[in-house]
């Protein structure tokens, strides 16, 4: 019987467990997605201090087949990433894959989607925010014309306060009148 490898202590997985919306289960199986990613770089039993210090690469992360086809991938690693630069360590791997659950509350997956929307980092939607999301859905397939057209459509149907960008109370109040936003945005283990 004593073979078994032990991932995490218990007091370990019970931290874990008070910070996601994840079971001890389903915590173990998120550690072994990111272990698969590069088994190398990512120890078996990791302690407290390998699970904030072991950075994967971005390059690894991107090739996970829950982010592979997302045209999002690289920013939304970036914004769950501690070095700001999608290079994910265990910590910012979980709170990612939480936050992406089906457990988690519809208030924290729209505070996340703004952050991700929110290329710049003012804590606004501008015209360039929207831009980048443009980019980001369609490529180059829409003409400058197109995409200052959409651009300006959101921000006269979203913008209450007319001050030309989104807040988040002006973004939340959109999301949810989207009946497809939590159908959309989340990872299924």
């Amino acid at each position: 019987m004593g073979n078994k490898i032990v991932t995490f202590s218990e007091q370990q997985l019970e931290d874990y467990q008070d910070c996601t919306f994840f079971t001890r289960k389903e915590i173990l199986r998120v550690f072994k997605r990111f272990r698969e990613v590069n088994p190398e770089l990512v120890p078996q039993r990791m302690t407290e201090n390998q699970a904030n210090k072991i950075h994967v690469p971005f390059e690894y992360i991107e090739k996970l087949p829950e982010l592979r086809e997302n045209p999002f991938k690289k920013r939304i690693c970036e914004v769950f990433s501690c070095d700001g630069k999608g290079n994910l360590t265990f910590n910012d791997f979980l709170d990612l894959m939480s936050i992406f659950s089906e457990q988690a509350p519809r208030d924290i997956k729209v505070f996340y989607a703004f952050k991700i929307y929110d290329f710049d980092g003012d804590h606004f939607i501008g015209s360039n925010d929207l831009e980048a999301t443009l980019h980001h859905l369609t490529g180059s397939e829409l003409t400058a014309e197109e995409m200052q057209q959409i651009i300006e459509n959101v921000i006269d149907e979203a913008d209450v306060d007319g001050d030309g960008k989104l807040s988040y109370m002006e973004f939340e109040h959109v999301i949810t009148r989207a009946p497809e936003f939590l159908s959309t945005f989340h990872i299924r283990l």
